[in-house]
């Protein structure tokens, strides 16, 4: 097992990477505020490792919260479902909250956590590897609203987070690969050496190799605990997780929450900025063709879906969490290992790059 820190002082908390740790109750238990916890989890997790947790769990007071499966129900709606059972199991404020499941359970529980009597304790237990390597590291936390994804939320840091690299044998392969489109994107915003890593070790990903998995969570999660304890709020460098997100957002809500994956919207996100990064001379054709070819060998969508148009995009972007006065703030590539955030792309410049996307 592989133990990481982020640190935020008084905040700070550790990431535990290694395989079968969902049996290892002695890694919980430190971090519960008392006897009574609530497991959040959904229907397609919940049979296959809830037992196996509960079991870890003995001799606590356990309430279940089973959420539908899907992005479609990460939603207000299904959120309040939460806030039901802890109120009618009578939770008090030393509850502790346990997120069993990807990313859209992560977000939710989190949520649920730091809303629930102003704020209690939340564990994260990811089970997808989007969620073990991005979501369930840096306290972000949220719903989607019909006009934006991730508009409600708060920022509320897990005391722990627990990424069991075991739970991957029942990961389909299209989560696999969304989760790949999150990995990718360390190396090409901060860290080219992992990059050329990745280049060099994706079949074995795609194939489950499990030392290779267990190294790219691992790489994945020292680059977000290291930006996130730079900036916890996303005021100034956090921003560059985003690389391809503010695209990726716009093909979710267009496409209706759930039918593209969070990682592939991201994957075709990536291109997009990288042929504007391009467009601006920042970067050479020679590196937007290795992330395209590195993308497509972990089986990802490289372009948007093609029943959007270029104002489609527009609409849905101004409404992007990165926009500031009205001005849309992009993250782009510098070079190989070194992305920016900024406001200052041209119009007419970001319009081309739209209309030759939506070809």
């Amino acid at each position: 097992m592989q133990t990481l820190k982020v640190d935020l002082g008084d905040r700070s908390y550790p990431i535990y990477i290694g395989s079968s740790l969902l049996d290892q109750d002695d890694l919980i238990h430190p971090f519960l505020n008392g006897s009574q916890i609530a497991i959040v989890s959904n229907e397609t997790v919940a049979p296959l490792y809830l037992q196996t947790l509960k079991q870890s769990l003995s001799g606590l007071k356990i309430t279940e919260v089973i959420l539908p499966d899907g992005e479609q129900y990460k939603n207000l709606d299904v959120l309040n479902t939460i806030f039901d059972q802890l109120l009618k199991d009578v939770h008090g404020r030393k509850t502790t909250l346990i997120a069993l499941g990807g990313g859209v359970i992560g977000d939710m529980c989190g949520f649920a956590a730091a809303c629930y009597q102003r704020g209690v304790d939340y564990i994260q237990i990811p089970t997808t590897l989007l969620a073990q390597v991005d979501s369930s590291v840096g306290g972000k936390t949220g719903v989607n609203h019909a006009l934006g994804k991730n508009m409600i939320g708060a920022f509320h840091q897990p005391k722990c987070v627990v990424a069991d690299i075991s739970v991957f044998k029942t990961l389909p392969d299209r989560e696999l690969s969304a989760g790949l489109a999150e990995v990718i994107k360390y190396g090409l915003i901060c860290d080219a050496p992992f990059f050329e890593w990745l280049e060099a070790n994706i079949e074995k990903l795609v194939a489950r190799d499990e030392k290779a998995l267990a190294e790219a969570v691992l790489r994945s999660c020292q680059n977000k605990a290291e930006v996130v304890a730079e900036d916890e709020k996303e005021g100034g460098r956090r921003a560059i997780l985003n690389l391809g997100h503010t695209f990726g957002h716009a093909i979710e809500t267009h496409e209706g929450y759930g039918v593209w994956l969070h990682g592939e919207a991201v994957a075709a996100g990536t291109v997009m900025a990288a042929d504007l990064s391009k467009k601006l001379g920042w970067i050479d054709e020679a590196l937007v063709q290795r992330a395209i070819k590195l993308l497509v060998k972990a089986k990802l969508p490289v372009v948007p879906p093609q029943d959007m148009t270029p104002a489609q995009f527009m609409e849905l972007m101004s409404v992007d969490k990165k926009v500031v006065d009205g001005k849309l703030r992009l993250v782009l590539l510098k070079g190989l290992g070194e992305a920016v955030v900024t406001g200052d792309v041209p119009q007419d410049l970001l319009h081309s790059q739209l209309e030759e996307s939506c070809k």
